[in-house]
């Protein structure tokens, strides 16, 4: 047997908080301006928070709307008493002018010369692991404190503060099929009244609801705050920053991450459009089944409207070959900063709900054009093997 692992964070971990904020201020601008500049980031401390970055935008921002936004943020998370709460945090703001120079390559204009607002790296993968086409590990993770929250704001568990982390690690066979899920952690913060076996009895049910129910198996382990305390939680335990979880808005380690991370970034930041674009290819090339696994690849050049390259791997399981997905790629989407922002609707102010249980594996909302890279519509009107010889070159 073969141990795979991934982790996921509460809304109310200190970094979450820190990725929330910096999304709420992308949103913000991009609400008032469709083509606002925004590279925010932010640090929570038990005291203060400090949003710096870069901005151009066609309006004035009053600092004391996108404060009171921000409040409202804290408080929606739970923290509404202590140091760090949404009344007694003081709040800074350190926002700048975006450089001319980077203006320079990103306002071109149109689809075929507006460049890339960064050089870089960034990858999409999907797999049929889960119905969400997500690795199986990651998404019981996410799922588990999903669950835990939820039921939490409908009353039916008590005592517990806004801060948790999950853990779950997956047993593989020889023919890397999953056997059984060995451990489930769950660390979360909690009030002092309430002992290890309210814990247990209150979350240990959620949990085994948020998994499938035949992969638990007798020697599955659990824990539940191993240290046996975890009352002090958030920023008063730990300081927090945007971009520190970026394996946890992505795959969980079960694909490679390219450096950048995404919240509060525009969508003219390739480390964001491309990887939400990266995502969409490899979840459609799945989802039409050439494939049961894929990881792509796209680079970028500072100021160059395609990309330097384009890579895919489907780890030996594609119908037809790696390099004919590429020319399937090549054929059937362009990729160009602009026409990826365009494809996905990218230029509106969606991005809070990203910020938090990962930017990938979630439903597609209609309503207000959420996710729009978790569609699978790329190959909807192509007869794929009628147009690509079906042998694997």
């Amino acid at each position: 047997m073969q141990l795979f692992t991934s982790e996921s964070v509460s809304r109310g971990h200190p970094d979450k908080i820190a990725d929330q904020i910096s999304d709420l201020v992308l949103d913000y601008f991009l609400a008032r301006d469709s083509n606002a500049r925004v590279a925010a980031e932010t640090l929570v401390t038990p005291h203060k928070v400090v949003v710096a970055g870069e901005i151009r935008a066609n309006f004035t921002p009053s600092h004391a709307e996108l404060e009171q936004k921000i409040r409202s943020l804290i408080a929606d998370i739970g923290y509404v008493q202590g140091k760090f709460s949404a009344q007694n945090v003081g709040i800074e703001f350190l926002l700048n002018e975006q450089s001319a120079d980077i203006a320079i390559g990103v306002d071109a204009g149109d689809r075929k010369s507006e460049g890339a607002g960064d050089q870089g790296i960034m990858f999409g993968y999907a797999t049929n692991e889960t119905a969400e086409y997500m690795p199986a590990a990651l998404s019981f993770a996410h799922k588990i404190l999903a669950n835990i929250y939820a039921a939490k704001a409908k009353k039916i568990i008590f005592g517990f503060g806004p801060d948790a982390k999950s853990q779950v690690t997956l047993a593989y066979d020889n023919n890397g099929k999953i056997n059984h899920i060995d451990t489930i952690l769950v660390s979360i913060q909690h009030e002092e009244v309430l002992t290890y076996d309210d814990i247990v009895k209150q979350i240990k049910p959620i949990i085994c609801k948020a998994v499938p129910e035949n992969l638990i198996i007798s020697k599955t382990k659990f824990l539940f705050n191993p240290t046996g305390k975890f009352v002090i939680g958030g920023p008063e335990s730990d300081v927090g920053l945007t971009g520190r979880k970026i394996i946890v808005d992505t795959y969980g380690g079960a694909a490679p991450h390219g450096g950048g991370a995404f919240s509060g970034k525009d969508p003219t930041k390739v480390d964001r459009s491309a990887a939400y674009i990266a995502r969409y290819l490899a979840k459609n090339i799945v989802a039409s089944k050439l494939a049961d696994k894929c990881l792509i690849q796209l680079s970028y050049a500072i100021g160059v409207a395609e990309p330097v390259s384009i890579y895919v791997d489907s780890y030996g399981t594609g119908r037809i070959s790696d390099q004919k997905i590429v020319e399937l790629i090549k054929d059937t989407i362009e990729l160009t900063p602009k026409a990826i922002r365009e494809k996905l609707n990218l230029n509106q102010a969606i991005y809070l709900a990203t910020a938090s249980y990962g930017h990938f594996g979630r439903v597609y909302d209609e309503k207000t054009g959420s996710f729009a890279w978790e569609k699978t519509d790329l190959f909807a009107d192509l007869n794929i093997e009628q147009h690509y010889n079906s042998s694997v070159a």
